[in-house]
């Protein structure tokens, strides 16, 4: 009944790299042969399952803890073992060594070809039943890795215990565990290329613990949903996008210190976006990550919603609050980068398994953390998956793509010689490129409706514009990206004393330059008020009455020009500080009437851009916008008109200085009667009341146009005007 001492030597060292070809019940020329491997095991007895006899009882092989025998018997049968621990009860086991492959042959064929859309499907964690008996299957990658054993409780975190079988096809290790149940927690121990040993969380893992704990957790697999027609509609380019950027963890705090939990933010933060008029939520990086001060852009789990706020069910549970309000949910998605946390995916396997093995390719100098190897087939699959994977089992809207210029450019943020050229000599990075098509083109296809949107600073051409067929050319295929140029020119322009803004006019008007050329969305995003930044509040100049109305006329010009929108949180309540992620929001400010005044602007702006096509439905589309004024920098006031496709238009007039203007004549795009649709300076907001109300046109011609009306402007503020009745002459 002995095994080869080498197996023996390997096996009792965690050192056996094919340890399904020892354990189990084998058929040998001198009979049948079951060899089980149980640590603390006092005796073993081999039960048949039909039967319920004992057919043997193993043997312990002297100085190790493998039991054994071999029957003189030449047919296999369904067995379980009856261990009696040496310091514990009795108990009646399967043997994880008796149970057929896990992984089957397409799988295997789409793993190794890196082409497996969804391989969540069949790596990480899944809590099965294989030949009538409940329990686990583990998969996981590691192709350089000369032993892989799963780890946890149940088997008291020893790596002896469950060895897993490699499939060599696709570098996978793979093993059917009996027992294992939803919430039992568990690691991967690996032994090495060079026979050092890690301990790894699952990179598939559907759940995890809080920090500062790092296991992984058995939960199930989210069924899949459709998309939702509603949801798919709303994100169109043609649709009002009004997003409400939020960090769950520092929004609002209950009891004064502690986070809000998934179930808590759908009862409270939901109908709060619902009622200030937005029509998206977009949450900063839900991907469970180790360090809070990361705010989540440091993600490690990329599979499992953050544990701080509960679990995968009250996750879903609050994006289905947030549908049923008729918002929809964008996630904050991390490709770019992962830190190098010993439990994370540096150095998986003993190599650079998922990251560039080069640090001036791998490194990433500004946050100190690893670079996606995007060459690598199997780590593109790893993230593809990812994506599809948020929109298809937790239903998300949209994904928002954290740092995408750092992706696209090798020299990025590197000083000369601390980086690689492509190829061609380039600075490209080719691979991350060919990435980000394939991920959109994935997403695009298999999820028609979801929207991907790219946080990208460069000028790279055609990110908002579909590839090539065959991914190797063409745009990069978001639908959107960030206008990162009007966010600068803007908060630089809006910042100056009104005195020196005329001569800065062109930081206003050079935007519609190029505000076609991508679908645009408009951000003022946690990024523009953290790390001495100050507040939006903060960067207006002037007194206290100036700096509001300056906020104020901001937004105005912001919900009027061409772009969907986004405002992170506290923008909406004219937060005077910046924002700090260990506390909550200033919420007594809406009891204060400036601060309220600047949030019923905003909830006002995103109603009326809601309700009128002509401010929302031609927002990606040249034909959807007219310059009436942008020459007067004397007086930094600029006039324009918003289309829709119907004809209906709207009229949008910004001063910029503190002074009113009377009698300020614009040319109006047609005749008849014109109203105040908004006005930033209204009293309701904490303006000063200078308005006009209704108003008539003149047969009398400026700005090129045949009809006009003369104005008064009121002092920094934004106005929008709707045609009433069409004139009779």
């Amino acid at each position: 009944m002995t095994l080869q001492d080498h197996d023996l030597s390997a096996l009792m060292r965690a050192e056996h790299t094919d340890p399904f070809s020892v354990l189990g019940m084998h058929i040998r020329p001198d009979g049948l042969a079951v060899h089980v491997l149980l640590p603390g095991a006092g005796q073993v007895e081999l039960i048949d399952k039909v039967t319920g006899q004992v057919r043997a009882t193993l043997v312990r092989l002297v100085g190790t803890d493998v039991f054994g025998a071999v029957l003189a018997e030449s047919q296999a049968f369904s067995y379980r073992l009856r261990v009696q621990w040496a310091d514990g009860p009795e108990q009646v086991i399967e043997d994880p060594y008796s149970f057929p492959l896990v992984l089957q042959d397409l799988d295997l064929w789409l793993l190794a070809e890196g082409t497996h859309q969804r391989p969540f499907e069949c790596l990480g964690a899944h809590l099965v039943c294989i030949n009538g008996v409940s329990g686990a299957s583990f998969a996981v990658w590691a192709p350089n890795a000369r032993r892989v054993s799963v780890v946890g409780a149940f088997n008291q975190w020893d790596g002896r215990r469950h060895p897993m079988r490699f499939r060599r096809e696709c570098g996978v290790w793979e093993i059917f565990i009996p027992d294992v149940a939803q919430g039992d927690l568990y690691k991967f121990e690996i032994l090495g290329a060079q026979g050092q040993i890690a301990v790894k969380a699952d990179p598939f893992a559907f759940h995890a613990q809080l920090r500062p704990d790092t296991a992984s957790v058995v939960y199930p697999l989210p069924p899949r949903l459709p998309m939702r027609a509603d949801r798919g509609a709303a994100n169109a380019f043609d649709k009002p996008i009004s997003i409400y950027e939020v960090h769950l963890g520092s929004w609002r705090k209950a009891d004064g210190w502690r986070w809000l939990s998934y179930r808590e933010l759908a009862d409270n933060l939901v109908p709060y976006a619902k009622e200030l008029g937005f029509t998206h939520l977009e949450l900063l990086p839900v991907s469970e990550h180790p360090f809070d001060g990361s705010w989540g852009y440091q993600p490690l789990g990329l599979f499992a919603p953050t544990s701080r706020f509960g679990s995968p069910e009250d996750f879903k549970f609050f994006v289905d609050a947030a549908h049923a309000a008729g918002l929809g949910v964008i996630l904050d998605w991390v490709p770019a980068h992962f830190p190098s946390d010993a439990h994370g995916l540096a150095e998986f396997d003993g190599t650079h398994l998922y990251e560039y093995a080069d640090p001036k390719e791998g490194f990433h100098q500004d946050w100190n953390t690893l670079i996606y190897n995007f060459g690598r087939t199997e780590v593109r699959n790893f993230l593809v998956g990812n994506a599809l994977y948020w929109l298809e089992r937790y239903g998300i809207d949209g994904l928002r793509v954290d740092a995408v210029a750092s992706m696209l450019y090798r020299d990025y943020s590197r000083e000369e010689g601390q980086w690689i050229p492509n190829k061609h000599g380039g600075r490209e990075n080719l691979e991350a490129i060919e990435f980000l098509r394939r991920m959109n083109h994935t997403v695009g296809t298999e999820r028609p409706g979801a929207i991907t949107l790219a946080e990208e600073s460069t000028a790279f051409p055609g990110v908002s514009r579909p590839p090539s067929p065959d991914l190797q050319s063409g745009g990069l295929g978001f639908h959107y990206k960030w206008n990162m140029g009007w966010m600068h020119d803007t908060l630089k322009y809006a910042s100056l004393d009104p005195v020196h803004r005329r001569h800065h006019h062109n930081q206003l008007t050079f935007g519609l330059m190029y505000a076609f050329t991508e679908n645009f969305v408009l951000p003022l995003s946690h990024d523009e008020v953290v790390h001495g930044k100050g507040s939006l509040l903060g960067k207006m100049p002037g007194d206290a009455w100036q700096r509001f109305a300056n906020l104020r006329a901001l937004y105005g010009f912001m919900w009027t020009y061409p772009g969907k929108k986004l405002l992170f949180m506290g923008g909406e309540l004219a937060q005077p500080t910046e924002w700090a992620d260990g506390s909550e929001l200033s919420w007594s400010l809406e009891q204060q009437p400036a601060h309220q005044g600047v949030q019923r602007l905003v909830r006002d702006l995103n109603r009326v851009y809601k309700a009128f096509p002509a401010l929302h439905q031609q927002d990606v589309q040249s034909g959807g916008f007219d310059w009436i004024a942008h020459e007067d920098a004397a007086q930094s006031v600029v006039a324009f008109v918003r289309h829709g496709r119907g004809g209906e238009c709207a009229v949008v007039v910004c001063n910029f200085t503190p002074l009113p203007r009377y009698g300020y004549r614009i040319g109006m795009p047609s005749a008849g009667t014109w109203r105040e649709l908004i006005n930033t300076d209204n009293v309701v907001y904490g303006g000063s009341g200078v308005g006009n109300g209704e108003l008539n046109t003149d047969a009398v011609a400026a700005h090129h146009r045949a009809q006009s009306v003369v104005l008064t402007l009121p002092p920094l503020a934004c106005l929008v005007l709707t045609h009433v009745t069409p004139s009779s002459i």
